[in-house]
């Protein structure tokens, strides 16, 4: 967009290190700071944002609705300083789960890996995940791991309560820690679907979502376009059309599960 950084803008980053409570303070001092712009790249960011300023323009990438989250009135006209891109993750998550089980049609009990945010949208969104797989005759449990040092005993507790499937859920508690959530779909044997190809790379069975590199291009679009002068106002909020599925058939060799050719034939991508 013919921005340098350093000669033209600097970049500042704030990390929570997944303690949500710390984003409030993190976005008032950048408000402080008088920056030009924020950027944020999950749901809790942008609520803490939203509430820090009503001036700032604020660019963000969410997996929740936009919309029903609060944050802007309308994906066309969003109002406000609030704009940015909408990955579509409850449309995505209900996909995963219909992927998962052509997988694993035997299974009858999923587990959700998820972070619980508070955001509005959540729960009925979960609620209503939970009926769709019941209605495949499949129960849907849920489990919020908010740090990693809770992955490994969370997994153990949903293997010992019946999962036989794993869902993987959008949050950077699992996106910096895909190794880690590969590794113990693998120790215990059980087939698992992931929100990024990277997970698959990383010897996970199947994901389904967008490309992160896609999202964040369209995000710094935004932010260059604010800087030249628009209005967040008037920029609509973007929503992600490049899907990819994406299975690892080794790995399905590894669990003894037959690819459907319905599966194979949507796959954009086969890792062997």
């Amino acid at each position: 967009m013919g921005f340098v950084e350093g000669r033209d803008f600097t970049l500042e980053y704030r990390c929570a290190d997944y303690q949500q409570e710390r984003l409030a303070a993190l976005a008032n001092d950048l408000v402080q700071r008088g920056v030009a712009a924020i950027v944020t790249p999950s749901g809790p960011a942008t609520s803490a944002a939203k509430a820090a300023t009503t001036s700032v323009p604020i660019v963000f990438m969410t997996g929740f609705d936009p919309v029903a989250s609060g944050f802007v009135a309308s994906l066309n006209d969003p109002g406000g300083n609030v704009t940015g891109v909408f990955i579509l993750n409850p449309d995505l998550l209900f996909k995963r789960t219909e992927v998962l089980h052509e997988l694993a049609p035997a299974v009858k009990s999923f587990a959700l890996f998820y972070t619980r945010t508070g955001d509005k949208a959540e729960e009925p969104f979960y609620t209503e995940l939970q009926r769709a797989a019941e209605a495949r005759g499949v129960t849907m449990r849920l489990y919020s791991v908010s740090q990693t040092a809770e992955s490994e005993e969370t997994f153990a507790r949903a293997v010992d309560e019946g999962a036989g499937a794993i869902l993987v859920n959008n949050h950077p508690v699992f996106l910096n820690n895909r190794e880690l959530m590969t590794a113990l779909a693998a120790r215990h044997r059980l087939p698992a679907m992931y929100p990024l190809r990277q997970f698959v790379a990383d010897g996970g069975l199947a994901s389904y979502g967008a490309n992160p590199a896609d999202a964040f291009r369209l995000v710094g679009d935004y932010v260059a376009r604010i800087l030249r002068g628009e209005k967040p106002a008037k920029l609509p909020v973007q929503q992600m059309t490049r899907i990819e599925l994406v299975v690892n058939t080794r790995t399905a060799k590894a669990l003894g599960i037959t690819i459907p050719l319905t599966v194979l034939a949507l796959a954009d991508e086969i890792v062997e």
